[in-house]
């Protein structure tokens, strides 16, 4: 009696893992660039990050996770109408930090604004950097100054979240399941998901239509690929990249060479190995 009830609970917890996938990593951003040096030299002297080698090429080194880039030679497009939006650090002193990067030069695509409403709590900022190649990079009120954040546009966010999570494992913050509007403005169905010490933000497209409207001069066309953009795609590493393709496949994800297509056409690189 014993013994059976051991094989069925062994039985159980193995049914449960089976339906886990094994976790995964966030390894890096792709960005293309008509010029990869200068845009080294930009994100490691105003961001927490350093100038480190990957694969044999100059690259990015944000405590756990890449940046890496390609040389194209002409400017990639980089209107706001694909799933990647941003990607950011935060700040101790949004206002001191703003400030600073003022005295280097650097342009701001939105200036601070106070989102003390979006946060819950008093004193949040936020802006965005207006980077090499219009690559938009968020400055935010936290309690560090690391590369924290990928800011996602989806049709369904809620549904692109339940994806990540279901493939790669990704552990869910929160998720907003009810449209929220504030002075017209989409910003709800929305998710929080974490990938190491990244968190993985997904907001719903409509807000790009609405606050970007210059960038759909062709109106609410479905969302661009990410592929060619100035932020071609996003990594993951994975233990087993065989095991972690034959599984994908499994479920009906598609997947040429080691890049699959996740929600909303965005680009998604699989490496095996630790970043």
């Amino acid at each position: 009696m014993h013994l059976r009830i051991g094989i069925l609970a062994l039985v159980s917890v193995l049914a449960v893992s089976a339906q886990e996938p094994p976790a995964a990593h966030f390894h890096h951003l792709h960005l293309n660039s008509t010029d990869p040096a200068a845009a080294i030299g930009f994100y490691t002297s105003r961001f927490d990050c350093e100038k480190a080698r990957f694969a044999g090429q100059d690259a990015v080194w944000a405590q756990r996770s890449w940046l890496l880039f390609n040389q194209v030679s002409a400017a990639p497009p980089w209107e706001l109408v694909s799933a990647l939006w941003h990607f950011g650090w935060g700040a101790e002193d949004m206002k001191a930090t703003y400030q600073k990067q003022l005295d280097l030069g650097t342009r701001f695509f939105t200036p601070l604004t106070d989102i003390s409403w979006l946060a819950g709590r008093p004193d949040f900022y936020y802006a965005y950097v207006e980077g090499p190649d219009h690559a938009l990079v968020e400055l935010n009120t936290a309690s560090h100054h690391r590369f924290g954040h990928l800011h996602l546009f989806s049709e369904d966010p809620v549904a692109a979240g339940e994806w990540y999570a279901r493939h790669f494992g990704l552990t869910r913050r929160s998720v907003q399941k009810e449209a929220r509007f504030r002075e017209g403005v989409q910003y709800a169905p929305s998710v929080s998901l974490v990938m190491d010490n990244v968190n993985i933000l997904i907001y719903p497209i409509q807000y790009s239509r609405q606050v970007y409207p210059d960038h759909w001069k062709q109106g609410p066309t479905p969302i661009a690929s990410t592929k060619g953009r100035v932020v071609d795609h996003v990594a993951f590493s994975v233990d087993n990249l065989a095991a972690t393709v034959q599984r994908l496949r499994a479920a009906g994800v598609q997947i040429t060479g080691a890049f699959l297509e996740g929600p909303d056409a965005i680009r998604i690189e699989l490496v095996e190995g630790n970043p």
